[in-house]
């Protein structure tokens, strides 16, 4: 499937230059890249948010403007705190927003490339098997300002380190019991290159691979590893993995796949393709929306506390919220375009995404009127059977669209914000003793306020007869 963008909302990759742009188009331009890969890569922990529309639009849109592919792949490599729900909730997301996905993958698809992968680090010496628990680990890692301390069981040899490594993928220890990581640098200033954990211990059925693994890969391992199967020329994430840069960068040359067509193998077997490569990670500064929040534990909280309707919630910033709250895919297209992709951290005003609801909205909505929290308004030098049908267009400005009839009789009903007793500085609405125009009617004015104790109940007016629709125009007092 190639992807897909809604035509009124495309732009031309001139049209949109931003940094992550250049790059691509300079790696075209010097032949490093004959094709864009990119890939929106979703772990299936909950459901999607505007922030993830963002990274959405991008990836997608990166590989269509620049005549590329762009694959889905669902990074299931926590098991415990994943759900076929959100999968198929994402996949609605994505189409719902206007794009299809080049190849649907997931990372379990590879666990048996992962693995090899582990045993390859640990024949060349750049993995060992850890027996400290996590609180130990912790200890040992250090701090900001001073350096780790080398886990007592780094220098394990290699032997020992495989027939450990095999038994854990075996069952033969329980959760946490031990870890495989990588052996890099317990001095090193990035914190994430202290001797990551590769694999951890986890009795938990998978949703894909049912029991047929109780270990399972950490995600800067295979997030990093994933790309490179696929053959990602470009991997974009957000800011906060620009510190992991490093380590996903180690792995990818330390396991060196396209070097090693062996460790492709489980996947030739089943007929998967692959296209192993070197990608390139570039990272882009998140969505933050003022008082919106983002965080997906945080949303989580709200849903199993009850305190909202689910996922789709019109209150919640979900992708599904927004649709149920009458947002359109083109609106948060347009959105993604306005705030553009930077480096820079900053806070859009929510205004902006509303702002972009109405300009999708308004070449192709037809009008309606109504009314929310109604007052009624008696028009006393009408007969009390009056009736006639005004005439409205359906939109503004768009004849196609047609007219509807309106009827309009002695009673009437407005907003009831649209009337002030007592009037702040300012106001121009209808007030005692003031003039409105009714919208193709006329002139009225207030003469009577009618209430029930201290509760407006109606207004009563007149209505000016030769400021009707075809009269002279006079402006209301």
């Amino acid at each position: 499937m190639n992807q897909t963008t809604p035509p009124d909302i495309a732009d031309t990759p001139a049209e949109r230059n931003d940094f992550i742009r250049q790059i691509v188009r300079q790696d075209l331009a010097s032949g490093k890249h004959t094709a864009v890969r990119t890939r929106f890569p979703p772990e299936p922990n909950g459901y999607l948010h505007i922030g993830h529309a963002k990274s959405i639009c991008l990836n997608f849109g990166v590989a269509t403007e620049f005549g590329g592919r762009c694959n889905l792949r669902f990074d299931d490599t926590n098991p415990a705190r994943e759900d076929p729900e959100y999968v198929e909730a994402i996949k609605d997301d994505v189409r719902w927003l206007g794009f299809a996905w080049e190849e649907l993958r997931h990372a379990s698809d590879y666990f048996e490339v992962f693995y090899l992968a582990a045993e390859k680090l640990i024949t060349d010496g750049e993995a060992f098997v850890c027996d400290l628990d996590a609180e130990q680990v912790r200890a040992y890692r250090g701090t900001l300002t001073e350096p780790g301390r080398p886990s007592p069981y780094r220098e394990r040899s290699i032997e020992e380190n495989l027939d450990l490594f095999r038994r854990m993928r075996a069952g033969e220890f329980g959760d946490g019991a031990r870890t495989l990581r990588a052996k890099i640098d317990m001095a090193s200033g990035n914190i994430n290159m202290r001797d990551p954990a590769i694999y951890r211990i986890k009795h938990v059925a998978h949703q894909n691979t049912g029991d047929a693994w109780c270990i399972y890969p950490m995600y800067d391992y295979a997030h990093c590893l994933g790309d490179a199967i696929e053959g990602i020329t470009h991997s974009l994430c957000t800011l906060e993995f620009e510190d992991h840069r490093p380590l996903y960068d180690w792995f990818v040359d330390k396991v060196d796949l396209p070097g090693n067509p062996g460790l492709l193998a489980p996947l030739t077997s089943r007929g998967l393709p692959n296209e192993a490569a070197k990608p390139r990670q570039i990272e882009f500064s998140r969505l933050n929306i003022n008082y919106t929040v983002t965080s997906k534990r945080k949303l989580m909280a709200l849903v199993n506390e009850g305190l909202v309707d689910g996922w789709d919630d019109p209150r919640m910033p979900t992708i599904q919220g927004l649709r149920r709250r009458g947002f359109t895919p083109g609106a948060l297209q347009l959105f993604a375009q306005r705030i553009g992709i930077s480096k820079q951290n900053s806070l859009i005003d929510f205004g902006v995404l509303e702002g972009c609801v109405r300009d999708d909205l308004d070449p192709k909505a037809p009008r309606r009127m109504g009314v929310v929290a109604p007052l009624k308004l008696v028009l006393t030098n009408l007969e009390a059977d009056h009736e006639e049908h005004l005439v409205f267009p359906n939109h503004p400005k768009d004849e196609a669209f047609g007219s509807r009839q309106v009827p309009f009789s002695r009673e009437v009903w407005i907003e009831r914000d649209d009337f002030f007793e007592e009037p702040p500085k300012g106001f121009h609405r209808l007030k005692p003793g003031g003039e409105v125009r009714l919208r193709g009617v006329g002139i009225i004015r207030c003469d009577e306020v009618v209430k029930d104790g201290d509760t407006l109940t109606e207004l009563r007016c007149t209505l000016d007869p030769q400021t009707g629709r075809g009269c002279p125009r006079r402006t209301a007092r």
